[in-house]
């Protein structure tokens, strides 16, 4: 049985005009989509565990325990976040920009600082990402991954959506995560050297706590202009420039998206379903047992 939780949402850059400027809104999507992200692993890895705990139960090795856990919180998912933030900056941000300083002698040279700095930044992200596609739990979550793209295809493709129809396209998908995260990569090299470059005129020098002070707050920005990048490219798939700009992204997803099962697609195709809901549900094969649960909307 397939349990879905549903719960409309509206964006911030949706609700308030104001916000719904380019970049402002790519950066302020970025957010929400990661504090979304975050409560719906958590939610998903909630029933996981109890699932193992009926399982055990059934079997006579645990008791049952009447106390039951709530789901984690916005705050919660905030915090984790922030923390999963400041970790992930420190690692890609913050040390590229050391060993680029102090390894290599060219921290007058802003677009060559630069250059080095994001190839130290590529590596280390690449081999982050391959490092985990090793863990049993995040090489199913790219076979989910893999299986929401298949499914993505196929409704765009207007294809009757079954596991044996959606299993018979690719797990590459052009707007995709992976294609976002490569692009704020890519263009985080040009921006901070035009930013670097800046400083230089202004100041006549440049130093690791400059470019610390200058670079972070600027992430949202990379983030945001990099999220424009990607929705454009998505009205232009067949511009040659486009599919530069996008190949590395779906090169990468050899890694981050994986072959699913049937089960697993079938689990797509309902998420879908959910996410769309009435304008999809003539075009579904029928779904398998389905429990749902739909919450207020959110504030």
């Amino acid at each position: 049985m397939i349990e879905v939780k549903s719960q409309e949402f509206k964006s911030l850059s949706e609700r308030y005009k104001i916000l719904n400027i380019p970049i402002l809104r790519g950066a302020i999507t970025l957010f929400e989509v990661m504090i979304i992200g975050i409560k719906t692993l958590q939610w998903s890895a909630d029933k996981a565990m109890e699932d193992e705990e009926e399982k055990e139960i059934a079997e006579g090795k645990k008791e049952k325990k009447s106390d039951k856990k709530a789901g984690m919180s916005t705050l919660s998912a905030i915090l984790t976040i922030t923390i999963a933030l400041a970790i992930g900056i420190g690692a890609f941000m913050g040390l590229p920009l050391l060993l680029a300083t102090y390894v290599f002698d060219i921290e007058t040279q802003a677009l060559a600082f630069n250059f080095v700095a994001g190839i130290i930044r590529i590596l280390l992200f690449l081999a982050y990402v391959w490092g985990i596609s090793f863990m049993k739990d995040v090489h199913r979550l790219f076979q989910y991954h893999g299986a929401e793209h298949k499914t993505v295809f196929a409704f765009e493709d207007k294809v009757l959506l079954s596991p044996a129809n959606v299993q018979k396209f690719t797990t590459f998908h052009p707007r995709c995560g992976t294609s976002f995260l490569v692009i704020v990569l890519l263009i985080s090299i040009f921006f901070f050297s035009f930013v670097d470059a800046i400083v230089l005129m202004w100041l006549g020098k440049i130093n690791l706590l400059i470019r610390l002070a200058t670079h972070l707050p600027l992430v949202p920005f990379v983030a945001g202009l990099s999220y424009e990048a990607l929705k454009a490219s998505a009205k232009k798939v067949d511009n040659a420039i486009v599919q530069a700009l996008i190949y590395p992204g779906l090169a990468l997803q050899r890694i981050t998206t994986q072959q699913p099962d049937d089960e697993q697609l079938e689990v797509a195709i309902v998420a879908l379903q959910a996410a769309l809901g009435e304008d999809l549900k003539d075009e579904l094969a029928a779904p398998p047992e389905v429990k749902s649960e739909i919450l207020p909307v959110t504030a």
